[in-house]
């Protein structure tokens, strides 16, 4: 029997795929452009359909007759045994390849923000908490166990990372960001792909592009940057992570920009991602995001319209089930009313993926494993490392902290015993199990309040909540006053509940008014304080809050960002000091609770002056994080503000060195931060901004040296005829340990002509450490 061309591999995957689309009917192709929302079942004999007000209705039998492009969150949707689950994702599968004529499986998508999200697996720190670690090679090593995951059930892509950078923290998806820097948010996504795709998962990019903006932070509101802004801070982490990461898929924002949905905009999706870019995978919609293109924008009056304006646009996939790529697509096409090629475009990038991943072969079989733990100690640890790296020292004044050993403790606040506080609202516990009572978590989380007293055995430790996380009930205080008043040092564990759509403080829906720390937690700190007895604030949250109501009246203040099921232990172990804190601020922590949107990006008028009575300048600015030890700056080779000028081209290149020595009694992290400062230029730039940097872990007593290889590209910017360009003039390379406080300069004055830049710019700052 011969083999036909589309399953040799002998041949390229374009020629397998035009030899397969010249074989397939209408209906066949439109099939491969949707997914259907399922559920895995309990005995692992196949799926069922999840049932939803926004589905379309159908037969499964029927349905998959046809072919099926993908599968959506088999494992994602109600607590299942992994093992369990990937029999059954492994039964459907086969059940899909024997329906249909070509025997082409779906691919399978799952949810994986902050690990694999399913029943029993790993719950790492969020993406927020990556970005304050500031290290990549740790959150790729991270994309790869999750990759692995994945994997090992059957899943090929994963729905992550988000690459929105934050524009406004009050914002309730702040914790899914990596941060407020386009420069940190691309190197550390960028990193989560490489990973996440070395174990042969899909990556998809989301949420492309100015979800992050919406107006007043409110979830899917208008998003009203400007061109600039659009071009210079939100895209690049996009940019980054499609041309170095090689990401394969993207997922287009629910929101629009100046009038145009992203899910219907082809300057977007098609002309920046793919013919500026050379972007070559699928573009998929956010959720119900094409339909939304008719019920909440209004741009389009019937589901044929929809859909046309989706494929228009790029978007080859519609999630998470079939509405509009469906029958009213066929009934369109027939009707003349959609160009059939814009069909034939969608499903030849689908079926290249599917073959990339192996679909198309004729050997291939579902992954079918006996056994499958998705937390083993390897995870755990990892999970550990990063939380442990993410934890950062706002504050610690007087030296209370580290705790002594066998000291009074008491533990106040509303976070300090719950599991929950240590998760985002991605994670599986967060996500799902609310809509099943009584489902145990399936992993273990210790709790802070668990994890100090094993961390302390010797220290005497009581607990009390004090008050609700955001329920205005202040009747716990006179006990969380009474047991702090007994202790040598209160620990206040105050912070977010991570939910969805109003039902937590932080997470999808949960945008908030202002920076204060919800219900009454606020005002529980202030009668802890009002007792004289030192307090340790520790913030178990998903954005920053204002804490200037606090400034110098506590002993210290420890910040992690949803840590997750190893964040007790991390925190405690900072607490404790047998960690030393390393982790550093990817947002600013405000002073104030009002006068927002803010972040550090800004030009002169944007910062504090005479010409407002606001004054924005952040309690903690981006960067900021404290050590139990110290370390010394020194053989700097830029020099100073009076070193002279140095010339390089507007296409030129400069090295600038310093050593970093740990002059502390104990190991420690210094994260060497390189910002750009732009004196004058033909557009407003920001003051500063992050282009590199490079964590050293130094030995007491060690010392190393470190290199940045700083090219004319990365101060390129996009001027007022909408060019990327070099600019002629002086710059100022800064050297410092936050984006406030700088350690040495380096000044340059660029000669020569403009320069447009394009595609192929460097995007990243190249170190080199050189340990002595």
């Amino acid at each position: 029997m011969t083999t036909a061309p589309w399953r040799d591999r002998a041949l390229s995957a374009a020629a397998r795929v035009d030899d397969l689309l010249s074989r397939m009917t209408l209906e066949e192709r439109t099939a491969q452009l949707y997914g259907v929302w399922v559920g895995a079942s309990t005995d692992g004999g196949g799926v069922a359909p999840h049932q939803h007000d926004m589905t379309a209705d159908y037969e499964w039998d029927d349905l998959i007759t046809l072919g099926l492009g993908q599968l959506t969150r088999p494992f994602g949707t109600a607590p299942v045994d992994p093992s369990t689950g990937a029999r059954a994702l492994a039964a459907a599968q086969r059940r899909i390849a024997a329906a249909g004529r070509f025997g082409i499986p779906a691919l399978a998508h799952e949810e994986c923000l902050a690990g694999f999200t399913a029943w029993r697996a790993t719950a790492y720190p969020v993406p927020l908490a990556w970005g304050a670690a500031f290290d990549p090679s740790l959150v790729e090593e991270m994309g790869r166990a999750i990759g692995h995951d994945l994997r090992a059930v059957g899943v090929h892509q994963g729905l992550a990372p988000v690459l929105d950078v934050v524009r406004d923290p009050r914002w309730g998806r702040v914790e899914e960001t990596i941060g407020e820097d386009p420069y940190l948010v691309a190197t550390i996504g960028t990193a989560y792909v490489r990973g996440l795709q070395s174990a042969g998962v899909v990556a998809t990019l989301k949420h492309f592009a100015g979800y992050a903006s919406s107006a007043g932070a409110r979830n899917l509101a208008p998003v009203r940057a400007g061109t600039r802004e659009f071009a210079d801070v939100t895209l690049p982490p996009f940019e980054m992570a499609v041309r170095e990461g090689g990401a394969r898929s993207v997922m287009a924002a629910y929101t629009e920009r100046d009038g145009v949905p992203a899910s219907a905009d082809p300057e977007l999706l098609t002309r920046l991602l793919r013919e500026e870019w050379g972007f070559t995978g699928t573009v998929v919609a956010d959720y119900f995001g094409i339909g939304f293109l008719q019920t909440l924008h209004r741009v389009a009056g019937t589901p044929a319209e929809t859909a046309r304006l989706a494929l228009e646009a790029g978007i080859d996939v519609e999630l998470p089930t079939v509405k509009h790529y469906g029958e009213a697509l066929v009934a369109a096409v027939r009707a003349g009313e959609i160009p059939e090629a814009l069909v034939d475009r969608a499903c030849r990038r689908v079926l290249l993926q599917k073959c990339e991943l192996g679909l198309l072969d004729e050997d291939w079989q579902p992954e079918h494993p006996e056994s499958v733990d998705l937390d083993p100690a390897a995870n755990r640890a990892l999970a550990r490392r990063l939380a442990e790296e993410s934890v950062v020292l706002l504050d610690n004044p007087t030296g209370l902290l580290p705790l002594a050993p066998d000291t009074r403790i008491a533990v106040v606040g509303p976070r300090a015993a719950d599991a929950l506080a240590m998760l985002g609202c991605y994670s599986f516990p967060s996500h799902v199990l609310p809509h099943h009572p009584g489902v145990e978590t399936g992993i273990e989380i210790p709790t802070l309040l668990e994890s100090l007293r094993t961390e302390l055995p010797d220290a005497k430790v009581t607990f009390t909540e004090g008050c609700p996380v955001s329920d205005p009930d202040p009747s716990g205080f006179a006990e969380a006053i009474a047991r702090a008043s007994e202790a040598d040092v209160c620990v206040a564990v105050l912070g977010d509940r991570a939910g969805l759509f109003g039902r937590g403080t932080s997470g999808e829906g949960c945008d908030v008014a202002d920076l204060t720390l919800p219900g009454v937690q606020g005002e529980l700190l202030d009668a802890l304080v009002a007792t004289g007895v030192p307090v340790v604030l520790v913030l178990l949250t998903g954005r920053p809050y204002a804490l200037g109501r606090w400034h110098g009246r506590l002993g210290a203040i420890v910040q992690a960002f949803f840590p997750g099921e190893e964040g007790g232990p991390a925190v405690s172990g900072v607490l404790s000091g047998r960690l030393n804190p390393s982790g550093r601020l990817p947002v600013s922590v405000p002073r104030l609770p009002g006068g927002q949107p803010w972040t550090y990006l800004q030009p002169p008028l944007g910062l504090a002056g005479e010409v407002s009575s606001l004054d924005p300048t952040p309690l903690y600015a981006f960067g900021h994080g404290r050590s139990y030890t110290s370390f010394v700056w020194e053989d700097f080779t830029g020099g100073g503000p009076r070193t002279p000028v140095t010339e390089i081209g507007t296409d030129g290149s400069y090295d600038l060195s310093v050593t970093v020595r740990n002059t502390g009694p104990r190991p420690g992290t210094e994260v060497v931060q390189l910002y750009l400062h732009d004196p004058v230029a033909s557009v407003t730039r920001p003051d500063v901004r992050l282009i590199g940097y490079q964590r050293l872990d130094l030995a007491d007593g060690e010392s190393a040296r470190v290199t940045f290889r700083f090219h004319t590209d990365l101060s390129a910017f996009t001027d007022r005829a909408g060019r990327r360009v070099v600019e002629p003039g002086e710059l100022e390379l800064r050297l410092g340990t936050s984006s406030a406080l700088v350690r040495g300069t380096a000044r340059l004055r660029l000669t020569g002509p403009v320069r447009e830049v394009g595609a192929d710019r460097r995007l990243r700052c190249e170190t080199e450490v050189v340990r002595n």
